[in-house]
């Protein structure tokens, strides 16, 4: 996908200090917990490195309009000003640990910068793991838990040297996993097709509309999308209407109508009809689902 350019009305969440004052680095469990409902449904960036290893997946979200299904022991990763999305409500086995770009060079250990997870120059953010994979990720953040709780002079060095050898060992998943191939051309577009959806859904509802942006033929530009992502162009844009549908129905009190206007849709009870398909259930049920999680 193409670089995003930092939005300024996206709120940037930085690194909350721990009960030791340390803002550079932190661990979090999640056993059975519900996500914030402060950040669901809502795109915001974050100032510093995420890593998740997530025990039991199930919802969705989404990493620089890159939609993810969380699964069972996998791996997931972000960096810096990457835009962000939570988008389900279910709740959370996992633990994460995020860290600054300060972190990693206080630590005196440069070469963190060049690791391949790091730099990410594939713009991948799942890594699948093996049984054996999974033992090993496992015992590191054992070891990073237990450290985590030890404030000290040595915590630090610790951290950071358990810090080095997991991400020294995704890397070489992430190397594995995501070999060079002759598909650049094609990735490339379909990051322009993502980057054109997220900026123009409110208007734009056809493939053949972003085709004519992209200055190519709706045919290739279906083919490339399905071919690259496993998905057709149109359930790109229909995914990203329901997402901004959810988010007006979560935090606002807009009407459907009201809604429906917002994204583009002249004719109301047709985006009633087109939310049911895609989701399911109509916009006011889901309203309904949402108040009933959270009250």
């Amino acid at each position: 996908m193409e670089v995003i350019s930092p939005n300024p009305q996206l709120p940037l969440y930085s690194l909350e200090a721990d009960e030791t004052g340390n803002k550079q680095f932190r661990v979090y469990n999640f056993e059975g917990d519900l996500p914030d409902q402060g950040d669901l449904l809502v795109p915001h960036r974050k100032d510093h490195y995420l890593l998740v290893f997530m025990r039991r997946g199930g919802s969705r979200h989404w990493i620089d309009m890159s939609s993810y299904v969380l699964k069972d022991n996998t791996i997931y990763f972000m960096g810096p000003n990457q835009v962000i999305v939570k988008e389900g409500v279910e709740q959370l086995w996992a633990t994460g640990i995020a860290f600054t770009r300060e972190f990693l060079l206080t630590q005196g250990n440069d070469a963190l910068n060049r690791l391949p997870l790091i730099q990410n120059a594939k713009d991948a953010h799942e890594l699948l793991l093996s049984a054996a994979d999974v033992l090993f990720v496992e015992d590191i953040l054992t070891k990073i838990n237990v450290e985590y709780q030890q404030p000290g002079d040595w915590q630090q060095r610790m951290l950071s040297a358990h810090l080095v050898l997991l991400l020294t060992y995704l890397s070489r998943l992430y190397n594995e996993q995501f070999k060079d191939d002759d598909n650049a051309i094609d990735k490339l577009l379909l990051r322009k097709f993502q980057a054109k959806v997220d900026q123009c859904y409110h208007e734009l509802h056809e493939v053949g509309d972003y085709a004519s942006l992209l200055n190519i033929s709706a045919g290739h530009l279906s083919e490339v999308v399905k071919m690259q992502s496993g998905k057709p162009a149109i359930k790109h844009i229909h995914d990203r209407l329901i997402l901004e549908a959810r988010r007006l129905l979560f935090h606002t009190n807009k009407s459907s109508k009201e809604i429906a206007y917002d994204l583009g849709f002249s004719d109301a009870s047709y985006f009633n009809r087109f939310f049911k398909r895609e989701t399911g259930i109509t916009p006011s049920e889901c309203r309904i689902a949402f108040r009933k999680m959270y009250h």
